[in-house]
């Protein structure tokens, strides 16, 4: 059923419907303005909570830093030595403990000596028979010599009495020979240490018999000095050996577990080619290793001291951040805001990093909390946390 446009109940829906339309349009318009009124909230504490970010700094420094090349070594002893007996026969004694250290002619086994013993008896008793016979051939000679001076005898007998005397000094001789190498494989029982060092297990022990040929009895390592072996690339073999000429080259050899400083040697040997399937050369250095901080075996971490560079500009290594476009570094400025600088690095050194440009002796540096600054950002200077960190520490040794 149709109503009529000038109804009263058609005005009434008309009515209705302006109403409700009205009412989404003021409720749309409160939460619009709660919104903005919210935001304009949240942006204002944010501005009230904003302000000086708190970073670590430090400052660059000039000094004197080392130059130097880096490797791997591995020590080695400086003299090795696998001690063997000269004869044969029962080990009697041995006269160290395992791990011992011995000096030069020590006495460390005794082998049994009866049988050499003998030997040297019984080649005393030949000399004793020869020098006899060496007297009586004199005697005889001497009595021929007369009766030729007489004409009593012949020249070919007298010749005879002579040959007959020089063969038994010769004979006399080869005794004396006889017993003086016995005399030595008696000395050869008592085996002695031919150098300093130290001792390592015993292979060999009491009361077994002793194989000269083949039986290693101990193995002694000189550790006073001691070598620490290396190889560096060959692009450093020409300033190596340019430095080595005109002084001696100090080396350092850093132990991660040892509590003491770190043992200094110097360079005493660099190879004479270079090893083509690595393209590095072989260099050997002299440790006095007084405090036995090197042991043989051990890997150490070397640096080898070319020459130092002279007060180049020395900051911290955590100041120097790296970018798209190279390192830079924060510097605070007088009105406590930062600049990003871009820098040149050349080489680390006791937890400093040498810059060779974009940067002036004095000037304070960012060390921790680059990552919430920006170029111009407000700043302040913490007075807690490490202690370490608001200055370069000037350290003479790499730690």
């Amino acid at each position: 059923m149709k109503w009529p446009s000038s109804s009263p109940a058609l005005r009434n829906r008309e009515r209705a419907t302006a109403a409700t339309r009205l009412l989404a349009f003021l409720f749309a318009a409160s939460m619009l303005l709660t919104g903005c009124h919210r935001n304009d909230a949240a942006a204002g504490k944010g501005r009230r909570q904003q302000g000086p970010v708190p970073v670590l700094v430090g400052t660059v420094v000039q000094q004197d830093v080392p130059s130097r090349v880096r490797a791997i070594g591995n020590v080695t002893a400086y003299s090795s030595v696998a001690v063997r007996s000269r004869v044969g026969g029962e080990l009697l004694k041995v006269h160290f403990n395992e791990g011992q250290e011995v000096r030069r002619g020590d006495l460390l086994f005794t082998i049994d000596p009866r049988v050499p013993m003998a030997a040297l008896q019984q080649a005393r008793a030949n000399l004793a028979r020869d020098e006899a016979l060496v007297n009586q051939a004199r005697m005889e000679l001497e009595r021929e010599r007369k009766l030729l001076a007489s004409k009593l005898v012949s020249q070919d007998e007298f010749d005879k009495s002579e040959s007959a005397w020089k063969t038994a000094v010769a004979g006399t001789e080869s005794t004396k020979a006889a017993v003086t190498n016995a005399a030595l494989l008696v000395e050869f029982t008592s085996i002695r240490s031919p150098l300093d060092g130290k001792t390592g297990s015993v292979l060999v022990r009491q009361g077994n018999l002793v194989n000269p040929e083949s039986d290693v009895l101990v193995s002694i390592n000189q550790v006073h000095p001691i070598y620490v072996v290396f190889s560096v690339p060959e692009q450093f073999v020409a300033e190596i050996r340019r430095e080595a000429e005109e002084k001696t080259l100090k080396v350092e050899a850093r132990l991660p577990d040892w509590r003491g400083p770190s043992p200094e040697g110097e360079l005493t040997f660099i190879d004479n080619a270079v090893d083509v399937t690595t393209g590095t050369i072989q260099l050997k250095a002299t440790f006095p290793n007084t405090d036995n901080a090197l042991w043989p075996g051990q890997f150490v971490q070397v640096a080898l001291t070319l020459k130092s560079l002279p007060q180049v500009n020395v900051v911290p290594s955590q100041a120097v951040q790296a970018g798209q476009n190279g390192d830079y570094v924060y510097v605070v400025k007088e009105d406590q805001t930062v600049e990003m600088r871009s820098v040149l690095t050349a080489m680390t050194f006791a937890g400093g990093t040498v810059v060779t440009n974009g940067l002036q002796t004095g000037e304070t540096v960012v060390l921790d909390g680059q990552l919430r600054l920006a170029p111009g950002a407000k700043v302040s200077v913490k007075t807690s946390g490490k202690p370490e960190a608001t200055n370069l520490v000037r350290a003479p040794r790499e730690k």
